[in-house]
Formats: C-alpha cells, structure tokens, sequence
C-alpha cells in the first residue's frame, strides 16, 4: 500500500502509451489481417515479452547510460527505422493475385511460423525508441530512487502483462472474420498501405 500511488500513476502512464498508435499497433494489425488470429497472439506476446528487456536494462542502471551516450541511443534510432523500414518495403511489394486460386495458395505459402510472429512482435519493441525514452523515463524520473528493486520489478511485470494482454484484444477482435474480410477485400492495397504506414514511423523514428 506504500507504493500504491506510484503504481497508479504508472499504471495510468503506461495505459496511454500502450494505447496510442505506434509501431507495436500497426504490426499488430498487420498480423492479425494477413496472417490470422493465431499468428497474431504469438506477435502480441512477443511484444509483450520486449517490456521485460526494457525493464531488465533499466534495473540494471543501462537506462543512464543511453542517456549520457547520445551515439548509443542514436545508433538504437537507426536500427528501429531500418527494421521498420524493411518490414514496410515486404508490405509495399505485396501483388495484386490474378484469381482466388491463386490468392489461396499465395496466402498459405506465405504463412509464417510462431517462432517468426513472435520475433517479429519482439524486435518491433524491443527496437522502438519510442518505448526506450518510455521506460527511461518511468525508471529515472517516476519511480523514486528509494523504491526497492523487487517492487520495480513487480512494476515492470505488470506492465509486460498489460501489454500482452491488450495487444492480445487487439489480436482477438481485429482477427474476428468480419473484420479481416473488410480488410482482405482490398487486398494488396491493405498491405501496401501498411507499408506507407510502417516506413512513415521508422522515417519518424529516425528524425
């Protein structure tokens, strides 16, 4: 109960950024459309699994580092907008099928593994700056120096779950039939869409 206003507030800070548009969302997205509800959990958990590795470097005092090593975090921004940009530059060379035969077969070609959605949710977190300055912020400045470590590791897993949990929300209704057919009639242009979106966030990553 000592801690428990600093938990809300943290609680509160973490929904919103978990919440907003950003990379974690649109891969997301991406998944659940054009690979299904399966494949889309695994990406979720993958994401939610890359708050862990945010957390451990904070606890382990690397959050100071990034911020008095400019080069270090810099060199994170370049290898975010290039793995972005290459997922976006896959969407963008999506063909339009000549027949549903043919769309069939493309379609369960290109199924990825488990292993494949979930490091592909991983590395969209782990990689996104946007989540680093997050967490750097929460660790130096929201929660106080005194907090004891297993109390902010308690932090750190709540926020690992509530990610999982909501990108697996996510997952559950984008995925649902309904929706996925909406998507799916436009097809190639879904995915080229993405694209645009996913090479518009590294370009913003890096800038």
């Amino acid at each position: 109960m000592v801690y428990l206003d600093e938990f809300l507030l943290i609680a509160l800070a973490h929904f919103f950024a978990v919440a907003s548009p950003g990379p974690d969302f649109a891969i997301v997205l991406k998944q659940s459309i054009q690979q299904g509800r399966a494949n889309a959990l695994w990406t979720s958990f993958g994401v939610g699994l890359a708050i862990l590795l945010h957390v451990s470097y904070c606890l382990l005092g690397v959050a100071v580092l990034l911020t008095q090593s400019p080069n270090v975090f810099m060199a994170l921004k370049y290898l975010a907008g290039a793995y972005l940009a290459y997922i976006g530059v896959q969407a963008l060379r999506a063909a339009k099928p000549a027949t549903a035969q043919q769309e069939t077969t493309s379609q369960s070609v290109a199924a990825e593994s488990s292993w494949i959605a979930f490091r592909r949710g991983f590395l969209t977190n782990a990689l996104n700056p946007k989540a680093t300055l997050f967490f750097m912020s929460l660790f130096t400045l929201v929660i106080s120096q005194s907090t004891p470590l297993i109390i902010q590791a308690g932090y750190g897993l709540y926020m690992a779950v509530a990610t999982w949990l909501w990108f697996s929300f996510l997952s559950l209704v984008l995925s649902k039939p309904s929706v996925r057919g909406f998507f799916q009639k436009s097809g190639h242009w879904f995915d080229r869409g993405i694209g645009v979106i996913l090479i518009a966030l590294a370009i913003r990553i890096v800038v």
